[in-house]
């Protein structure tokens, strides 16, 4: 493959799963590489100037630790640049802020993720999670996106922010469609995306109304009695942040859980060493996530004139920091294409890093070490049973369906 014929930007070759061979060719032959920014007929965006590409581990660890320099609220965090109404509206969520108001923010919930907050969810997580597994153990067959890894992180952030059981298939089934906007299985294009967006903020809306009626021990509450600058959370704020929540802390663990299921399927030898060997679940839950990261990249606008590895960048333009490249970069983690639940060290940057490291990494660990233990002790012989079809999406490293069989358990 030439630097000619990269292309990590068309959502269409996600489908087959990352590039990663692109990937490689750009770290060795190009780690800051300029590619263009064709333009989206059906999801109305025309061609745009352009995004340089980091693919090499450390530049995308720097580039996350210099907020001042490399500006989510500039731009935005996709790379595509959006009419300024929508920008404002953006940036309304944490996901787009710069220090200090990110800072303020992220204050806000950051009580709720703490390390002693998640072990006090422990007891209650595992409960879901067998229950989750009754709920497939005797059949022999499930669709697992749909039966098994959507809905641990579902319920457990609905949980978390204060959605009533019955208010949560339409939830994920909205979160769906936000994290969709490429595939057009599950949005038409941007009318339908803002149609999302706006059920999205009108649920929000109702959710606000009963935490005020009913206040509890969540995160709605939490939000709705929060100040920053002296000053409660504005509508369109409080919004914003239920929007986030429920998403980052619902479909980007629910990505992890079927990647991983796919890996372990994927290298058999691996999956039969940590079932005989339980203690290694943890281990393999970080070489998931460094194997197949739930998000493939995200965007900086730069704030001055720099260089990155003697390429001069401009004021104004945008860099990508791609996850799946810096996590397989080869001056870091040797033999990065294998998959090795025993791989010590894995600093991998699943989570990111600096500014915006996931505040829900502690949830997400303990999520996935659970459903990883529950599924290996009691279903541990899960394998294919048709296609796995893939998100088109060069956004989310997402899977929409994969059908398997296992021996059914018995009584």
């Amino acid at each position: 493959m030439n630097l000619s014929d990269i292309d990590v930007f068309s959502p269409d070759i996600y489908v087959e799963g990352p590039p990663h061979e692109a990937f490689k060719v750009l770290r060795r032959e190009a780690p800051v590489f300029f590619h263009k920014e064709p333009g989206d007929e059906r999801a109305k965006r025309p061609e745009g100037p352009g995004f340089w590409v980091l693919s090499k581990y450390d530049d995308v660890k720097m580039a996350s630790r210099m907020p001042h320099l490399f500006s989510s609220w500039k731009g935005g965090t996709n790379i595509w640049d959006l009419p300024p109404p929508q920008l404002d509206q953006v940036r309304l969520m944490m996901l787009n802020m710069d220090p200090p108001k990110h800072r303020q923010f992220r204050a806000i919930v950051n009580k709720a993720f703490t390390p002693r907050m998640v072990r006090s969810l422990e007891p209650r997580v595992r409960q879901m999670a067998k229950k989750i597994i009754d709920g497939i153990a005797r059949k022999g067959e499930c669709e697992f996106v749909s039966e098994v890894a959507a809905l641990l992180p579902m319920e457990v952030i609905c949980e978390m922010v204060g959605i009533p059981e019955e208010d949560r298939p339409h939830v994920y089934e909205l979160s769906n469609k936000l994290v969709g906007f490429d595939d057009p299985e599950f949005q038409g294009g941007i009318d339908d995306a803002a149609m999302a967006s706006a059920q999205m903020f009108m649920y929000a809306a109702k959710l606000a109304e009963r935490a005020r009626r009913e206040p509890g021990d969540d995160l709605a509450t939490a939000l709705l009695n929060a100040e920053v600058d002296g000053e409660r959370l504005s509508e369109f704020e409080f919004n914003s942040f239920f929007l986030l929540l429920s998403i980052a802390g619902n479909e980007t663990t629910r990505t992890v859980t079927t990647n991983g299921m796919k890996a372990l399927i994927d290298h058999p030898e691996q999956r039969r060493l940590v079932a005989e060997n339980p203690h290694l679940v943890e281990s393999t839950v970080e070489e998931i996530l460094r194997f197949a990261p739930a998000v493939h990249y995200f965007r900086r606008t730069v704030m001055q004139d720099t260089e990155i590895r003697g390429v001069k960048i401009r004021e104004g333009e945008k860099i990508t920091m791609w996850y799946p490249s810096a996590n397989r970069d080869e001056d870091v983690f040797v033999n990065g294409d294998d998959f090795d639940v025993r791989r010590s060290p894995n600093d991998h940057l699943a989570f990111g890093i600096g500014e915006h490291f996931c505040i829900g990494s502690h949830l997400a660990r303990m999520e996935l070490n659970i459903i990883f233990e529950e599924l290996l002790k009691r279903v541990p012989d899960m394998e294919l049973a048709g296609p796995v079809r893939r998100l088109r999406s060069n956004f989310v490293n997402g899977v929409k369906e994969m059908p398997v069989v296992f021996t059914p358990e018995r009584d």
